[in-house]
This record gives structure tokens, sequence and C-alpha cells, in this order.
């Protein structure tokens, strides 16, 4: 046994080294905020940042565009047309056949157009 004990550096043997060793391995592994943790928090802020910095961008380009189709009635068109592919107004021809509808019948469809 004294052979093992005389094998142990002194620094080991000091009541304070150990305390302190035992402080920096508690802190290191099992505390609530070890290493690891503050590791993977650092990365999530990260991560989080990039998708502020993201969100900020877009927000920036959505007031530019609401503020570019507030402006003229042909940006509106413009947009529609590019972001939700609408076609342009287009004025739709009915051509009736006076032989296939009747006199009145035809007065009260042309009414409802």
């Amino acid at each position: 046994m004294k052979k093992i004990y005389k094998k142990i550096p002194n620094w080991l043997k000091n009541k304070y080294a150990i305390t302190i060793l035992f402080f920096i391995v508690w802190l290191t592994f099992f505390d609530k905020n070890d290493f690891f943790t503050q590791y993977q928090y650092r990365k999530q802020l990260k991560s989080l940042e990039t998708d502020r910095d993201y969100f900020k961008d877009a927000i920036e380009q959505t007031k530019k565009d609401l503020n570019e189709l507030a402006s003229s009635p042909a940006s509106i068109e413009k947009f529609a047309r590019e972001k939700y592919l609408m076609k342009k107004m287009m004025r739709i021809f009915l051509f009736l056949c006076k032989s296939l509808l009747k006199r009145k019948h035809r007065n009260r469809f042309l009414k409802q157009l």
C-alpha cells in the first residue's frame, strides 16, 4: 500500500488540488451547463441568428414590393402575373345563334350578362 502511495505525485496528494480537479471534472461532464451543452447552445444561437437575418431581408423585400404595388396599378397587374401566374384579363365574346334562342329567352339571357 505504501508503494502505491509513494508512486502518486505530491500535487495529487494535496487536498486543494483534488478539490480543484473534482470541480473541473464536475463542470465538464455533470453540471447542467457543462461544456458540451454550451457548445450546442452556441451552435443553435448561430443558426437562429442566420434565420433572423434571412427574415429581416425578406421583410425588407416585402415592404419594397408593397410600396411599389401601392404606387401604380400597372405594377399590381405585373406582380399578379409574375407571382401568381395570372393571365391578362380578356374580354369574352358570346355569339348567340338567333335560330337557337327565341327572342324572349335571348333578351332574358342577355340581361343576365
